[in-house]
């Protein structure tokens, strides 16, 4: 018995069989592991705020390039459904390192000079947990804008101009994610002003702008070695049609 992945423009068997014996599994695989491990390291890390100049924004945003990087890989060599259900599998698994850490902030620590005590251990995390509650529903927002911004682009110039749907669906759907999370995780809570809020929200959004143009070429070299890789592929379980 195996589980098995059939949108309607692939099929991923995962058999103990027939698991990884095709390229696009391997490399769905790679980008899903890469896009699920940098956006959970963007939750635990959110509760770290940073300034820089007048500026001031989350530490969380440093892992979210590559996140940028992946969804826009996959959107292009697995289709929207490829991003909208790997989407909802790392808002799951957001949710359940909400619950894990939920749990260890509620167990008494066994302390001494060297060990972590209940006090650091919740200024940690305990803080950091309705900043992960704010960053889900941003992430699945924004991914699904994302996706449907991506979509109308590519229907618009078909293969072409990678970096306008790229760019794009970027400038988009990371403008509404900003808002909603500093504004859920930092302005409702009252840890900061409506300036702080604003300032702080823009200040994350150009940032991650910037990060998104400046990586373009990024995108560029994963899609020619994906393509490289998948050259020799069986075009029967290897569909070039990813929507």
């Amino acid at each position: 018995m195996g589980f098995f992945y059939s949108p309607k423009w692939c099929t991923f068997e995962f058999t103990p069989e027939k698991m990884f014996k095709s390229k696009k599994d391997i490399v769905y695989i790679i980008l899903a592991g890469l896009f699920i491990t940098n956006a959970i390291v963007a939750e635990l890390t959110g509760g770290k705020l940073i300034q820089i100049g007048p500026f001031i924004m989350s530490i969380g945003i440093l892992p979210w390039p590559i996140v940028f990087i992946t969804t826009d890989i996959i959107n292009e060599h697995f289709g929207r459904d490829g991003v909208k259900k790997l989407s909802f599998i790392t808002a799951g698994l957001i949710a359940y390192c909400i619950l894990i850490l939920f749990i260890g902030t509620k167990i008494p620590a066994f302390e001494t000079a060297e060990t972590v005590n209940d006090e650091q251990f919740y200024a940690v995390f305990g803080q950091g947990l309705f900043i992960m509650v704010a960053s889900i529903i941003a992430f699945l927002v924004s991914q699904l804008i994302d996706v449907t911004v991506f979509w109308f682009l590519r229907n618009k110039t078909g293969k072409k101009m990678i970096w306008l749907r790229s760019t794009g669906s970027t400038v988009i759907s990371q403008l509404i994610d900003s808002f909603i999370v500093s504004g859920i995780a930092f302005w409702l809570t009252g840890k900061i002003t409506t300036s702080q809020y604003i300032n702080m929200s823009f200040t994350g959004y150009t940032f991650k702008l910037i990060l998104a143009v400046a990586l373009t070429p990024l995108i560029y070299l994963g899609h020619y070695l994906i393509e490289k890789y998948l050259h020799t592929a069986n075009p029967e379980t290897d569909s070039t049609n990813p929507e």
